[in-house]
Parts: structure tokens; sequence; C-alpha cells
């Protein structure tokens, strides 16, 4: 029965058996890694460089777009690499850096999106106190709280699922290195080790989605009282695509790490990583441009200097 000192590496899922088919996933991921590089990095550029969204709102839509940019980039590089170099091998030390990236990116990103709803509410429903409660100071505090809770918590249970003796082999049925793919491999009386971190967790994620869910119910409250139809227009827009994220972000993650063993298939699994850990960063760009005109107008000034320049 092998522990976990003699496992040296994982064997990630390989998705096709044809050469054909290796290199048209690897065209396929190499797409949707440059679209959420050039979304992204269209956003960090507006927020860094106009003046205009220096704002708390654009202040914490830059970390998100920074976390987003750190997901993808854990998941997806490797994954082509193999389709394009058809092997499946991961180094143990790279599973384990694998594992703590993507889960210290998940997890600050939903602390970010805890405090980015608390901005919202502040905004819509205490709007003469928006520049008491949301000064530069306190953004950067909370900020610094959503990467730090991320960091612990990623640290912790990465240690501990690592420290899981395996009894059953080192292929991965998934493309990238993922704690329930890793936990099927370990033996069945040390699973019990990981209970504790997972409570802790979920505990902790439902907290967050209640003061989400909390928060939202006082914004629209709020906002069915604006007595003009436009002054509600323009106050869902700076909501909706922040819900529209929240929404898309929790439902997959939760399904993924808390759906019960008996509905679990390998394609199902597939499916649901990509939505939590690939789709996320290559939407969110667009969601948030598609409803902020502020952001929009800007990105399109930047696009139109960009093809300027390049005449």
């Amino acid at each position: 029965m092998p522990n976990i000192s003699s496992v040296s590496e994982f064997l990630l899922l390989a998705f096709a058996d044809t050469r054909e088919l290796q290199l048209l996933h690897f065209a396929l991921f190499l797409g949707i890694y440059l679209a959420a590089l050039l979304g992204n990095g269209l956003i960090l550029s507006a927020v860094a460089c106009h003046h205009r969204l220096h704002t708390p709102m654009y202040f914490f839509l830059l970390n998100l777009t920074l976390l987003d940019l750190g997901c993808i980039s854990t998941t997806l590089p490797k994954a082509m690499a193999n389709f394009l170099w058809d092997n499946r091998a991961i180094s143990f030390a790279g599973c384990a850096a694998q594992v703590f990236l993507l889960l210290y990116f998940i997890s600050a990103e939903f602390s970010l999106l805890t405090v980015m709803a608390y901005d919202r509410y502040v905004a819509i429903c205490k709007p003469l106190h928006y520049g008491s409660l949301l000064g530069s100071r306190i953004c950067a505090q909370m900020a610094a709280a959503a990467w730090g809770s991320g960091f612990i918590y990623s640290v912790l249970h990465t240690a501990t699922t690592f420290s899981l003796p395996l009894c059953h082999g080192n292929a991965l049925d998934q493309f990238f290195c993922e704690i329930p793919q890793i936990l099927k491999l370990s033996c069945s009386d040390a699973y019990l080790r990981e209970v504790g971190v997972v409570v802790a967790g979920v505990c902790l994620a439902f907290g967050y989605f209640v003061f989400i869910v909390v928060s939202y119910v006082q914004i629209f409250r709020a906002v069915l009282r604006i007595p003009s139809q436009q002054g509600r227009h323009k106050t869902f827009s700076t909501c909706l695509p922040h819900l529209a994220v929240v929404s898309l972000f929790i439902c997959t993650a939760i399904f993924a790490y808390l759906k019960p063993p008996s509905i679990s298939s390998p394609s199902l699994d597939l499916v649901v990583a990509v939505l939590y850990s690939v789709v996320p960063p290559a939407v969110n760009p667009l969601i948030y441009s598609m409803r902020n005109q502020e952001l929009k107008d800007i990105l399109k000034k930047m696009t139109q200097s960009v093809v300027f320049w390049l005449k």
C-alpha cells in the first residue's frame, strides 16, 4: 500500500488519444487564455491609468482582475503544455503548488466579492457616508484582508491534503490538480483529517454568502424606492455585473466541492471544473464592461487609441 512519500508525480486527465484532438484542445484553451489575458489586461490598464476610475468600486475591480488572472494562469498553461507535448505528468511539488495557488486565488476572490457587495451596499444605501466608510486606507485594508485570508486558508487546506497517505494510485480524473480528485486517491481512514478544514471552509463560505444575500436584499429595497425609472436603471447597472459574477462563481465552486459522490462522473467533474476555474476569469471582463457605461467608454477610447497608433 503506497503512502504519500512514494508518489513523485501525478497523472492528469487525458482529454483525447489522437494527436489531432489534442492540438484542437490546445488551440481552444489557448484562445480562452488569450481572451482572458486581453480582457483582464484592458481593465487593469483602464483602472490604473484613468483618474476617473480611481474609486473604491474600481479599486476592488482591479484586485478581482488580478485574482482572475492568477486563477486562470494556474491551470491553463500546464494543461496547454500537456496537450502540446502529449504528456500527462505533473510533479508532486508542481501539483501541490497548483492546488495552493488555485485555492489561494479562489478563496481570496470569494472574500473580495463579499467586500464588493459591501461597497455596493454603502454606495446605494448610505451614499452620504460613502467617503468616510470606504476611504482609501479602509479599502486597502479590506483588499489586504481578502488576499490574506485566502493565503491562510490555502496554506492550511493544501498542507492537510498533501499530508494524507495515498492508497489508490496517482491518476487524477481532472486536467489540473484538484482537491476532490486527490482525496479520491487517499486511504479511507485518513480522509477524516480533511473534514475539519472542509467544515471551516464551508462555514466561512456560508457566512460570506449570507452577507452578500443580505446586502443585496437591502440594495434592492433601496433601489425600488427610487422614484425615477432612469435612476433605478442606472443604479441597477452598477450592481448587476457584480451579482452575475457572484452567482456564476459561487454556484459552480460550491457544486464542484460539495456535490454528492453519487452524482459524480468524470465528464460532469470536467464541466464543473471548467465552469468555476476557466469561465469566470474569461467572462468577468465582458460582464463588467457590458453593463458599466463609464468603463465601456474608457475601454472604447483605449481601443481606438491603440488602433490609431498601429496605423
